[in-house]
Formats: structure tokens, sequence, C-alpha cells
């Protein structure tokens, strides 16, 4: 197991080196802030849900069990499955070049990447196929914002982003009456 994730710790490394150029280009460098920024609790996905209410591609019931659901897939990732992987951040104190709140939890899976392919996938099953193509490139810059500011290594928001799929492809069945 520890050769495992002694190759994996050297992957995530190596894949970081790509992303360095991004993290010097000034408008990318807004771009990961600020996507990383509304990607906090899930405000973009909350944000959507009440937007979509209110313009009639969502109901109320829907908006507020997304809500309900975000919180519930939040506390099982958050309390849940990361604390069986303490994983260390990339930087322990932060990178200078972003404006990112520095999370308490550990690294593994990414809490960002969870909340936004889970978002994405319960509200693609709840809305027409227009916006999908909109939540599924949302969740991506979002995911992979976590990396280009240093709080995530990829191998993090890849096992997230799958994670937050899986969640939300199961939240589905379950509220298949309410749409």
């Amino acid at each position: 197991m520890n050769s495992f994730v002694s190759r994996i710790d050297r992957l995530d490394e190596r894949l970081d080196a790509w992303f360095e150029p991004l993290r010097n280009a000034r408008l990318l460098v807004y771009v990961f802030n600020t996507a990383s920024a509304v990607g906090d609790f899930g405000a973009i996905w909350h944000v959507i849900g009440v937007v979509g209410a209110l313009t009639g591609a969502l109901s109320w019931s829907q908006a507020v069990v997304l809500a309900a659901l975000m919180g519930a897939e939040s506390l099982f990732l958050n309390q849940g499955v990361k604390r069986f992987f303490r994983r260390t951040r990339p930087t322990a104190a932060g990178d200078d070049r972003f404006t990112v709140r520095r999370p308490l939890t550990s690294s593994f899976p990414s809490g960002h990447a969870s909340s936004a392919f889970f978002a994405c996938v319960v509200l693609s099953g709840w809305t027409s196929a227009g916006p999908t193509t909109a939540f599924f490139a949302c969740a991506v810059v979002i995911a992979t914002s976590r990396v280009v500011v240093r709080i995530h290594h990829v191998s993090d928001i890849v096992v997230g982003s799958v994670v937050g799929a899986l969640l939300g492809t199961i939240a589905l069945q379950f509220t298949s009456t309410i749409t």
C-alpha cells in the first residue's frame, strides 16, 4: 500500500508542475481564485438552486432539497471520508499568489470537487439538457481551481469528482419524485 501511495504522490508532483504556468498568468489567477471562492461551501450551487426556483427552471422544493442534499454530502465527505485520509495539502500555509480560504480538513478527497460534481449531476438530472453543459463546465473549473491555487493535489480532485458524481447519481434515485 505504501508503494502505491508513493507512486500517486510522485504522479501528483509531476502533474502539479503542469499547472505552474497557469499560476503565473494574471487573468487565470483571477479566474481560479474566483472559482475556488464561489465553490466554498457549495455557494454557487445554492445560488443556482435559488435562481432556478425564481425563474421556474426548478421548483422551490428542488431548491430546498438540493441545499439539504449538499449539506448531507458535505457532512459525509468532510466529517466522514476525509477523517480516514489525513493527507497533507500541497502547501501547508498556502501560496501567497492566491487569496483562498485555507481549509481545516485533510486534502483527500477534494470537497470542492465532490460538491461541484454532486450538484452538477443532481441539477442535470432535474433540468433539461441545455444547462447540463454549463453545470459540467462550472464543476470542472471549480475542481481544477483547487489544484491551480495549490490547495489540492490532482488525485484529490479526481477522486473527489468521482465520489461527488457517484453520490449525485445515488441522490437522483431518491429524489425522482420531486422532479
